[in-house]
C-alpha cells in the first residue's frame, strides 16, 4: 500500500486567508493516519488536497512512487486516476438504489465482469456484517448501516488509499464506539493507508497508528496516539488531547522538582529540563497524575474539594489549588465530600513541562525533546488550569511508591 507524501503544501483562498500552511508530511505506507484538530484548522482542506478535489497553491503531493500534484512541474493528477477511495461526512448514497447496486455502483462504471461484480461485493458486504441488507433500499436501514454500505462502495474498488472525512459524526455515541471498532478492524485486515479527519480527539487515540494534529493550516505534532499523549510537542497539543483536559500549572525550577505553590512536581531521575533553576514554566499534569490525600507530607499541597463527579468506573474531583482549579481523577470510591481540606500529591510520568512560547522544554534520557513545528505557541483559550481525570488512579499511586 502506497505511502503518501505532502511537501511544502500551500492552500490560499481569496484574499489573505490561508487554509494549509506549508505542510510537510509523510502519512506512512499502511497506517491509519488521523487529522486532528479543532475546526478550521485545515485538516479536511489536506484531506481534499490528496483526493484532488481541491487544487494546491503550492507543494508537491506523492502517493506511493506517483507525484500527483506539483505547481513546479505543471502536474496535477484528477481525483479518478489517483486510486483512491474517498467516504464524505455525508454518506452520498443513491437512495433509488438498493444496497447491492450502490456496492457494484464503481464496478460497474468500470466495467467489471458480473461475476466478478457479485463475489466482490458478496465479500465485503460480509466483512461489514450488512449482507443481510443487500436487497434493501439505503432509505429503509439506519445510519450505522448506512455507513457501513458507504465504507463498503469504496472497499469494493481496493483502493490502495482510503479517505474518510469524518464519517461517525451523524451516529449516535454507541454506535460511534462499535464502528470506531470496525473501522480499526478493517483496517487490520486490509493493510490500506487510511487518512482519517476529525475533530474527535478520542477517535484519535482509540483508532490511529499515527496522529497529525493540526492548528490554523500549522502541523503542531505528528506521533503515535500514546507518543502525542505523553510527550506533546507544546501547550496546544498537551491541551488538545485528553478528557477532561489536562492541568497546566504555573511553577519554578528547583532543585530536583518544580515548585508551583507548595506543590512539588518531582523531576524524574534521567529526565533532560531545558530550564536552569528558578526558571518559570508551566507543568502539565493530566488528571490520572495527580491524587489526594488526608494528611500532609513531603511535596504536598493544601486544596480543597469544590465539586465530586461519580462516573461508575472512576471518581472525578475539581480542587481549589490556591487561586486555581485542578481535576484529579481517583478509580477507587472514597468518602471525600465538597468542602472537605485535601493534601494534593503530583507525580507526572513521563514530566510534561513548557517554557513562556509554549514549547515543551523537557525529555527523558537518551530521548529527544518531542519537535514541534511551530513558532511560539499563542496562550491557550481558556482560564488558568483546566483540568484531566480526577484523582491520580492506582497505576500512578503504585509508581510514586515503587
Amino acid at each position: 500500500m502506497p505511502a503518501i507524501e505532502l511537501r511544502r503544501v500551500l492552500k490560499r483562498f481569496s484574499g489573505d486567508s490561508v487554509a494549509v500552511r506549508d505542510l510537510d508530511l509523510t502519512i506512512p505506507d499502511g497506517s491509519f493516519t488521523t487529522l486532528l484538530g479543532p475546526s478550521g484548522c485545515g485538516k479536511t482542506t489536506t484531506l481534499r488536497m490528496v483526493a484532488g478535489l481541491e487544487m494546491p497553491t503550492d507543494g508537491t503531493i506523492v502517493i506511493g512512487d506517483r507525484t500527483v500534484f506539483s505547481l513546479e512541474q505543471g502536474r496535477s493528477v484528477p481525483p479518478s486516476k489517483r486510486g483512491l477511495g474517498l467516504v464524505f461526512q455525508s454518506y452520498a448514497l443513491w437512495p433509488h438504489l438498493t444496497v447491492r447496486q450502490n456496492i457494484a455502483f464503481g464496478l460497474e462504471v468500470q466495467r467489471v465482469g458480473k461475476a466478478e461484480t457479485t463475489t466482490r461485493v458478496e465479500e465485503v458486504a460480509a466483512a461489514l456484517q450488512i449482507e443481510a441488507y443487500l436487497e434493501r433500499y439505503t432509505s429503509e436501514l439506519s445510519g450505522g448501516q448506512q455507513q457501513r454500505v458507504a465504507i463498503a462502495r469504496v472497499l469494493v474498488m481496493r483502493p490502495g488509499v482510503l479517505l474518510l472525512d469524518e464519517p461517525l459524526s451523524n451516529l449516535d455515541a454507541t454506535l460511534r464506539m462499535d464502528m470506531r471498532a470496525e473501522l480499526k478492524r478493517l483496517h487490520h485486515e486490509t493493510g490500506a493507508t487510511v487518512v482519517y479527519v476529525t475533530h474527535d480527539q478520542l477517535e484519535a487515540l482509540t483508532m490511529s497508528t499515527h496522529i497529525a494534529l493540526m492548528r490554523e493550516g500549522v502541523l503542531q505534532q505528528f506521533a503515535p496516539p500514546l507518543e502525542l499523549y505523553a510527550h506533546p510537542a507544546n501547550r496546544f497539543a498537551a491541551d488538545f488531547l485528553g478528557n477532561p483536559r489536562i492541568n497546566l500549572v504555573p511553577g519554578l525550577v528547583d532543585d530536583g522538582a518544580i515548585a508551583c505553590g507548595a506543590l512539588r512536581v518531582p523531576v524524574a531521575p534521567g529526565t533532560h529540563l531545558d530550564a536552569g533553576r528558578g526558571a518559570p514554566v508551566t507543568v502539565g499534569l493530566r488528571s490520572e497524575e495527580l491524587w489526594l490525600e488526608r494528611e500532609d507530607g513531603p511535596g504536598r499541597a493544601a486544596a480543597r474539594i469544590s465539586s465530586v463527579l461519580p462516573t461508575g468506573a472512576d471518581w472525578y474531583y475539581r480542587v481549589a489549588l490556591g487561586n486555581d482549579a485542578v481535576t484529579v481523577r481517583d478509580d477507587r470510591y472514597t468518602d471525600l465530600r465538597e468542602g472537605d481540606d485535601v493534601w494534593l500529591v503530583a507525580t507526572p510520568n513521563p514530566l510534561k513541562a513548557f517554557d513562556a512560547d509554549g514549547r515543551s522544554c523537557t525529555a527523558a534520557a537518551g530521548r529527544e525533546a518531542p519537535s514541534s513545528p511551530v513558532g511560539p505557541t499563542a496562550e491557550l483559550a481558556g482560564e488558568g488550569i483546566d483540568g484531566r481525570p480526577v484523582g491520580g488512579g492506582r497505576a500512578a499511586r503504585e509508581g510514586a511508591t515503587s
